[in-house]
């Protein structure tokens, strides 16, 4: 896992690259990866921002660098 600052933000390798999210197979600037617990768990949430269109946010799992 890549280290995570006091706020819960990911230094991600592809943070603010390209991605290609494999579930919903869109593309998108990955803007931040959120570290959030979610009934005792902690949950990896990738936040992507399309070039046109509305955000989406995907577990961080399902990235992928666009090539």
């Amino acid at each position: 896992m890549n280290p995570v600052d006091v706020d819960g933000r990911e230094a991600h390798p592809l943070l603010h690259h390209l991605v290609r999210d494999i579930a919903s197979r869109g593309v998108g600037e990955l803007t931040a990866v959120v570290h959030e617990r979610h009934g005792g768990r902690l949950i990896r949430i990738a936040h992507i921002q399309p070039a046109n269109g509305i955000a989406w946010s995907t577990a961080a799992d399902n990235l992928g660098p666009v090539r």
